[in-house]
């Protein structure tokens, strides 16, 4: 036979795109539109019900930037049409661009009841099937004019409403009643089914031929100018190749709707409580239609918007899980960011999710779910089972950019041992479209064959929602039992992991560790006061809840503030989506967040102060929300004051002040050539005219050099930051090829002479930014701190802080989330190599046998760490990442002024680290208060207490959690200032999981490396 393949598939193509799809509409008659364009923000649709409606024509623009037009739709349907499928088709001007990137509309009846959500590819709203003709229509469209933001990552203004112009951006192009032919639309999916399977299968595979031939059978049954006349004959052709089933040994893809909707990100907040709302009607709407259906959908926090705003989608959604079409899943608030979050807050974000659905749905969900987060802690299988979630899934892993992962399905070992049944779709997408070359693409690249046969598949238009749509589902029937393709089977995710797990959970491979993601590392530095305010409401919230606690222990009048506690940790949790947290998100976005964060964090203070008035009165003192005794100088009334005060406790001021000083304690500044030197009893200090650190020894251990020889410490370095593509999110590794040096300093002032802090304050200027840091060493301090005020003007910069280390590390301990992990040092493997920029939450600590030094951190989180040879041997280079300056999305990202600190540790254990790290980001407070015994004391200082609270279900217990930080094993007492009638050991939502082993004494803990323990404590 003659080879014709290409011939066929170009008439294939032609009649396709020139005759048939065409005609899956028979007949059309317009529709009247009325338009009336809302003031300002969104309005309920209450309110759009008494605006006042202006005829409008289909041609006519409409739309400023971010700005919702309302439109009235309205006509009749023909008496001829009676019998017929009749749909609204509405078209408000859609863009090449995909779903949720451009022009979006909610359909509303006429008394303003939501019935579905349009966009480009799904566009339709049935009006009678079968009509009976004559049937009225009154149909209002919500329609949102949101910008096409990201276009070549090209820098733009059009990503906040405060910069984005008046100029209207659409054009009305159709509203239309029109005649669903069903036999065209059927045939258009058989053919679009069989033809993208056709062009997987190899060409020598006798079924590519079967398929090729049976097509074109079709195209001769087929009359192109009667495509509605002989579509049945055309689909009877196709018949047979149609019901020939999938070998037996075909993979087999679990699939389940899907819309990922990130919470923000090319739009505000605002605009995704709109957006859930279009793509939760529209499943609803589907799920009547197509009963098969089931949507996995995450992220509580959209749900209880829908709850909010829209009532009548959330009772269709309550139907929809309680009918099966609808599974709960991913137990988080919102998916967030993986690296980032504090661990408490991390651990919130699993307890609050996971308690929205249990209480609201009446699911108990048991999964993490984080498609597309930017890489994941190894705290999180600990944290998952804690919650009492099983399995774990996430696909963003596809885009690492150097090594593949070797697995899809596997167990995933955190720090502390604990494992998580994980997998990864080998699909590589979660919008799946169920494509034929996407189910190929899943057989063919699922690592575990041989030994597993099922994957899963999310399938439905995501990232700005969408959903699954009718094509979809009917793709799906159709792919049940193909020969030649996968075997695809809509089900719950939860079914799929059982099965997977069933099938495979023996003999499935381990991966211990974090899981890196080889991309996206700039995420852990862009819009650095995004990240500043999330790490200061986390630590004010840690704060507020301590001396809450202690208030309503005290005293029976105070009223502990559940409810408002409850809302800022909503809101701080909200804002760890994961392109809030990590700064890939529109100038409006971190604007508000800016805005936001401030709000909290004076909410809290006030929160703060009210509950230390509950105390009991007294004399000024001092407050320590850190879990470790402290001895520091603070300021006092316009004074320097030297206190110590026990973790969790407070102590009058004058009693700190007292008793802190030890003999010897003292802090002086002197001047040597060009140099100034900073003295204390632990270190002595060599700043060069420069401003740089040219000498740090460790009085504690010899007089040891901490830098290395003929190195500057401190030294700010400036580099180009020009990534290939994702400005906000990337830092690619050619930005190492070239840097900039500063070295010149404007200034070098002595500014503080002691006896109990010295300080020295170093200007600089480069480009059209200002840079001063002030050197400060207190008396009894083993820290040096570098307080940092930048005015930062630059473009496509990246400034880092370098510290060249006499210290041979072979590897790097960073803290995360209960814990900290070790990353390698060196570029032995490409897995290392990958590793070249890495997150660090409070500190960060290299060491060699018997000496480390610790870099700790107020509010960064981007660092790298590499060897450096000098003339005496190894060193290792630490620095870290202050700020960048991308120009998308945001085009000013990071523009302004910025405050932060760092400092160095010389000598620093890893419990050093620990609690100096703890010590930097929760500042002592002063307050009248009385001196008061800590409300909880662990005596093992291995033992970190990370949260002391009431607890949620507002009984008066007592909730502590707290975990091993030092990497091994802790024996403790934990004891109280309040009698406890008994204890027990929880999981993260405070549900009792085995008594506390008390006694006269305290409670005896036992922790493992790294083990995180949740205690639940009723006082007497």
């Amino acid at each position: 036979m003659h080879d014709d393949r290409h011939l066929v598939e170009g008439r294939l193509e032609r009649a396709m795109r020139q005759f048939v799809r065409p005609a899956q509409y028979a007949a059309r008659t317009p529709l009247t539109l009325s338009v009336w364009h809302a003031p300002g923000e969104p309005v309920p649709v209450g309110q759009a019900l008494q605006g006042t409606y202006a005829p409008f024509e289909p041609g006519t623009v409409w739309g400023k930037p971010w700005s919702t037009s309302w439109f009235r739709i309205e006509g009749r349907v023909p008496e001829e049409w009676a019998g017929r499928h009749v749909e609204a088709v509405v078209d408000p001007g859609f863009t090449g661009q995909g779903p949720g990137f451009q022009a979006e509309g909610l359909l509303y009846d006429a008394a303003g009841v939501p019935l579905k959500g349009i966009h480009p590819r799904n566009r339709h709203l049935t009006v009678a099937a079968p009509a009976v003709g004559g049937e009225p229509v009154h149909l209002l469209l919500e329609a949102a004019a949101n910008p096409t933001v990201l276009r070549d990552f090209e820098p733009t203004y059009v990503g906040d409403v405060l910069t984005a112009g008046d100029r209207p951006i659409y054009r009305f192009h159709s509203a239309d009643l029109a005649v669903l032919d069903e036999d065209v639309w059927h045939l258009v999916l058989d053919v679009e089914v069989l033809s993208e399977l056709m062009h997987e299968l190899d060409a020598d595979r006798g079924r590519r031929h079967d398929v090729l031939r049976a097509l074109e059978r079709m195209l001769d049954a087929l009359d192109l100018h009667d495509v509605a006349g002989t579509a049945v004959a055309a689909r009877a052709e196709l018949a047979d190749v149609l019901a020939r089933p999938a070998h037996a040994s075909a993979h087999r893809v679990s699939a389940t709707g899907h819309a990922h909707i990130d919470s923000a990100w090319l739009w505000p907040l605002r605009e995704t409580v709109r957006k859930a709302s279009r793509t939760f009607a529209n499943v609803t709407a589907l799920a009547r239609d197509y009963p098969e259906l089931v949507f996995a959908c995450s992220q509580a926090q959209q749900y209880a918007w829908v709850k909010e705003h829209q009532p009548h989608i959330w009772e269709r959604i309550k139907k929809a899980v309680a009918d099966g079409n609808w599974a709960p899943v991913g137990s988080m608030w919102v998916e967030s960011d993986a690296n980032m979050p504090g661990g408490e807050a991390l651990a919130r974000q699993i307890v609050h999710g996971k308690r929205f659905f249990l209480e609201e749905l009446g699911v108990e969900t048991e999964e993490i779910w984080l498609p597309d987060s930017f890489g994941y802690t190894a705290a999180f299988p600990q944290l998952a089972k804690l919650a009492g979630a099983k399995w774990f899934l996430t696909q963003k892993l596809s885009w690492n950019q150097t090594n593949k992962m070797p697995h899809h399905t596997f167990w995933w070992e955190g720090i502390d041992g604990t494992r998580v049944f994980t997998h990864f779709p080998p699909v590589d997408t979660y919008n799946s479209q169920f494509h034929a070359r996407e189910l190929a693409h899943a057989e063919r690249n699922f690592a575990e064959k041989g030994g597993a046969s099922t994957s899963l598949v999310p399938f439905g238009w995501g990232d700005g929602g969408g959903g699954p749509t009718r094509e979809m589902l009917e793709r799906a029937r159709r792919l049940r039992s193909l020969e030649g393709s996968p075997r695809v089977e809509i089900e719950k995710p939860s079914k799929f992991f059982e099965k997977a797990h069933e099938e495979y959970g023996a003999k499935a491979p381990v991966w211990s560790g974090e899981l890196y993601l080889e991309m996206h590392r700039a995420t852990y530095t862009t819009q650095a006061k995004t990240k500043q305010g999330n790490r200061r409401c986390e630590h004010a919230l840690r704060e507020a809840e301590l001396w809450c606690t202690t208030a309503a222990l005290r005293d029976p009048s105070y009223a502990y503030p559940y409810d408002a506690l409850d809302r800022i940790w909503k809101t701080v949790l909200l804002h760890q989506f994961h392109d809030i947290l990590p700064g890939s998100s529109i100038a409006w976005v971190h604007r508000e967040a800016r805005d936001t964060y401030a709000q909290a964090l004076a909410e809290l203070d006030e929160i703060t102060a009210g509950a230390v008035r509950h105390l009991g009165g007294g004399a000024m003192s001092v407050l320590n929300a850190s879990p470790y005794a402290r001895s520091e100088v603070v300021a006092h009334d316009g004074q320097l004051v030297h206190v110590t005060v026990d973790g969790l406790g407070t102590r009058s001021l004058a009693e700190a002040a007292g008793h802190t000083r030890g003999p010897g304690a003292h802090a002086a500044a002197t001047r040597e050539s060009d140099s100034i030197v900073l003295a204390n009893e632990h270190l002595t200090v060599t700043i060069d005219s420069d401003g740089l650190l040219t000498s740090v020894r460790d009085l504690g251990h010899g007089g040891r050099e901490v830098l290395a020889p003929g190195a500057r410490g401190n030294l700010l370095q400036l580099h180009p930051d020009h990534p290939t593509q994702y400005d906000a999110w990337d830092l690619d590794a050619h930005y190492r090829h070239t840097r900039t040096d500063l070295t010149d300093a404007d200034a070098v002032e002595l500014v503080e002479d002691g006896p109990l802090r010295v300080s020295v304050r170093v200007t600089r200027t480069f480009g059209k930014s200002t840079v001063s840091q002030e050197y400060r060493l207190a008396a009894g301090s083993r820290r040096l701190e570098v307080v940092t005020d930048v005015d930062w003007q630059e473009s496509e910069k990246v400034l880092k802080a370098a510290f060249p280390l006499d210290v041979h590390a072979e590897r790097s301990a960073a803290e995360i989330q209960f814990g900290h992990v070790h990353r390698a040092t060196h570029a032995n493997t490409g897995w290392d190599a990958a590793r070249y920029e890495i997150c660090a939450h409070r500190w960060l600590r290299v060491a060699e046998e018997a000496y480390g030094v610790a870099l700790l951190n107020d509010s960064t989180y981007g660092h790298d760490v590499t060897r450096t040879p000098h003339e005496r041997g190894l060193g290792t280079t630490v620095r870290l990442t202050l700020l960048r300056a991308p120009h998308s999305p945001d085009p000013e990202t990071d523009l302004g002024t910025h405050r932060f600190t760092y400092a160095l540790a010389p000598g620093a254990t890893t419990g050093d680290a620990v609690a100096g790290g703890l010590a930097l980001n929760l500042p002592l407070r002063s307050a009248e208060a009385p001196a008061l015994t800590p409300l909880v004391t662990v005596d093992d200082p291995a033992v970190t207490v990370e949260s002391v609270k009431l607890a949620e279900d507002r009984s008066g217990d007592v909730v502590v959690r707290l975990y091993e930080s030092r990497g091994g094993r802790a024996s403790a007492t934990l004891t109280t200032a309040f009698p406890v009638a008994g204890a027990d050991e929880t999981d993260l939502l405070e549900r009792p999981l085995r008594p506390a082993d008390t006694s006269a004494s305290g409670l005896a803990l036992s922790l493992r490396p790294f083990q995180i323990l949740t205690l639940r404590l009723r006082p007497a």
